[in-house]
This record gives C-alpha cells, sequence and structure tokens, in this order.
C-alpha cells in the first residue's frame, strides 16, 4: 500500500513538473475547425499569478515539437522566461493559409483570412484561456518563415520577435523589410537562416537581404543572421532554433562571467547595482515581466562592489535585497558588510545577528552569520 502511495505520488509530481502539451480545435477562418497544439511550461497550475510570453509556431504539424522542447530547455535554466508554445497544425492548409497575390506579393482571400484568423481568433482564444503577456514570438520555415513577415507591416507590429528558418520570399518581400526595418519605431528581434545546402533561390534571396539588413542602423532593430555550411533546408532547423532563442532573450539571460567582466564591471553610468537595476528595468520593457532579481545577479553585484571596495552602497544594495527576498537573510547580510567596513562593528553585528534569524539563502547559511559576529568580536575586542 505505501508503495502504491509512493508511486501515485511520485506520478502527481512528476506530471506537474514538465511541460506538458494539450490538443485544441477552434473556428478556423472560413468556419472550419483548426487543431492547435499548446504546450504551457512546468508548475503552470501551481504558479496561478504568473503570466507568460506566447511563441506561435506555423507549420505546427511539424515544427511545434522542435521548438517547444528547445523553449522548455531554455526555461528550465533560466536562459528564457517560461513560455506558451502555441503550434498551428497546417498539414493539409498551407497552400489556403498562404495564398499571396503573384504581382504585389501581399495575402489575398484565404492567404488575408488566415492573416487575420493568427491576429483575431487565436489570440482571442489565447488571452480569454491563458495567462499571457503582450511578448509575442512567431515562427515559421519556408513558405511559413515568409508569411510571419506580413506581421511586421501593421502600424503597431502585432509579433515582438521573428524568427524565420529560410523563407521562400513572395513579390517584393526583400524591398519590404529594408523599408520596414530601417523605420522602426519600437524594438523588435528579427532572425534570418540559411544554409549551404538550403534550396539554391532561397539561399541566394536570403544571402542579399542579409547584406540590406546587416547595413541597417537602427537601436530597434536587434538583428540575427545564421548561415550553416554543410545543412540543408531541414537540417538548419535544430540548428537555428537555439541560436535565436539566445539572441532573442539575450537581456532577460542571468549575468554570466562575460557580461560581468565587459559589461557590469565597465559599468560607467552608476554603480555595479545600478547596472542590474536597469538589467532588470529592461526585462520588464520588452519581455513584459516582472522578473525577481536572481541570487545569481546579486551575487554579481557584490563581487563587483567588493573590488571596487564601495562598502557606501551595499546599503542601498540590503535595501534592494529585502525588497526582493523580504524573508531571507541577503539584505541584512549586505548590511552587515556595509556597517563592517565603514567602521561600526556593533551595527554590523546587529545586522549578520538579524541575518541569522531568517531564512537561508543561496549560499548563505547561518552558520555564516554566526561565524562573522565571531570574528568582528575578534577584530574589534567585543565580548
Amino acid at each position: 500500500m505505501k508503495k502504491l502511495l509512493f508511486l501515485i505520488a511520485f506520478i502527481f509530481i512528476s506530471v506537474n513538473t514538465i511541460a506538458q502539451t494539450v490538443y485544441r480545435e477552434i473556428d478556423g477562418p472560413s468556419g472550419e475547425k483548426r487543431q492547435l497544439k499548446i504546450q504551457v511550461p512546468r508548475n503552470y497550475e501551481a504558479n496561478v499569478d504568473t503570466m507568460y510570453p506566447v511563441i506561435v509556431v506555423l507549420d505546427g504539424d511539424y515544427l511545434f515539437e522542435p521548438v517547444a522542447g528547445i523553449a522548455d530547455y531554455y526555461a528550465y535554466w533560466d536562459e528564457m522566461p517560461d513560455a506558451i508554445v502555441v503550434g498551428i497544425n497546417q498539414i493539409n492548409d498551407k497552400d489556403q493559409d498562404f495564398n499571396c497575390d503573384e504581382i504585389n506579393g501581399l495575402p489575398v482571400e484565404s492567404g488575408a483570412a488566415f492573416f487575420e484568423f493568427i491576429t483575431y481568433d487565436l489570440f482571442n482564444f489565447l488571452d480569454n484561456n491563458y495567462r499571457t503577456v503582450p511578448f509575442r514570438t512567431i515562427i515559421g520555415h519556408g513558405e511559413s518563415a515568409n508569411f510571419l513577415n506580413f506581421y511586421l507591416f501593421q502600424e503597431t507590429p502585432f509579433f515582438n520577435a521573428y524568427i524565420s528558418l529560410s523563407p521562400s520570399f513572395t513579390e517584393k518581400m526583400e524591398l519590404r523589410l529594408k523599408e520596414q526595418f530601417t523605420d522602426l519605431e519600437t524594438p523588435i528581434f528579427y532572425s534570418l537562416t540559411t544554409a549551404e545546402e538550403d534550396r539554391k533561390s532561397s539561399r541566394n534571396s536570403i544571402g542579399a537581404l542579409h547584406k540590406s539588413l546587416e547595413a541597417i542602423n537602427n537601436d530597434n532593430f536587434n538583428y540575427n543572421y545564421n548561415y550553416y555550411k554543410g545543412k540543408s533546408h531541414y537540417e538548419l532547423v535544430n540548428h537555428a532554433l537555439p541560436t535565436a532563442f539566445e539572441k532573442v532573450y539575450k537581456v532577460y539571460k542571468p549575468i554570466d562571467l562575460k557580461e560581468y567582466k565587459e559589461k557590469l564591471l565597465a559599468y560607467d553610468e552608476g554603480t555595479a547595482m545600478d547596472y542590474v537595476v536597469k538589467k532588470y528595468d529592461s526585462i520588464k520593457s520588452l519581455y513584459k515581466i516582472d522578473k525577481q532579481i536572481r541570487i545569481n545577479d546579486f551575487n554579481a553585484i557584490e563581487a563587483a562592489l567588493k573590488k571596487a571596495e564601495d562598502w557606501e552602497t551595499f546599503k542601498l544594495l540590503g535595501k534592494l535585497a529585502l525588497e526582493e527576498y523580504p524573508d531571507a537573510m541577503l539584505g541584512k547580510y549586505y548590511m552587515g558588510i556595509h556597517y563592517e567596513n565603514i567602521g561600526e562593528p556593533k551595527k554590523a553585528i546587529k545586522a549578520y545577528s538579524a541575518a541569522f534569524a531568517m531564512e537561508e539563502i543561496g549560499r548563505l547559511k547561518k552558520d555564516d552569520m554566526l561565524h562573522y559576529v565571531e570574528l568582528i568580536k575578534a577584530d574589534f575586542g567585543i565580548k
């Protein structure tokens, strides 16, 4: 009986700690049923107050699984936010969905209807049934990689990030893209990919477009281009997706050694703490996510402030840590560092003692706080 209960508990925990895919049907552009694959993040049901960006995958009948897998993997390591991934099954509908005028290259009839299906029907369904934030990514391959570009030409582009894998361009698309990216007024992430063994027509047109795009000087245009030697039209997908996600969520990622050395230590517009606060303001502005400052990034600030012997800022850092983690010892620990290094040992002892009574966090343990108290007493001759 105990073994059975353990197995049930294990299954329950496992189900709630892995990303889950569900299948839904909604009314399509002509009233027909359209099939969706939807992956919600791990612990989606438990984190009832958390909102999520949305990734729409065209050609979802085959492209959904690699996208969903990479999104789940990167989110697990906090390299990107948890996201709701939505694949649209188009195995029998591609010709109708991507129907474009042969002269001007724009969606017509069933293509125009599918264009509006995504912006209205699909997102009405998603926004009404899931907890979403208005940071949206769209991904396509071949014809669908061309089609996703049309959302850029709205007065306010509907998607924030576009991952275009070996697009087969319709008429005038390259010119339209160049003009659009030159005049962008809001941040857009755009990833373009081809390969050595890609379809010749696609490879040549993508290469020509790349030469135009890499010359654009617009801070709102966040551009990423990938070219893979020895890879085909189909093989490039699994190579390009991780790189594209890395570029889209570059600002979101935790501070690594490279960012610490090249940006945080070199920051000349304030302190290391100011750099990190600005980083998280950018995360909120770009991705519409109110992200709690990571312990990893607090550690980076601590290391930089110690290196600069900036003991005054530790007091401000302590206040920030108490705001982010009010029940944990991190804030009082920073207060202790501040007082210890400005020559106020009694206040430092009080701060470390207060930290001892709070929750352990990261590398900080209660024994550490007692150790710091004893060291100060020994150094300053306090009994």
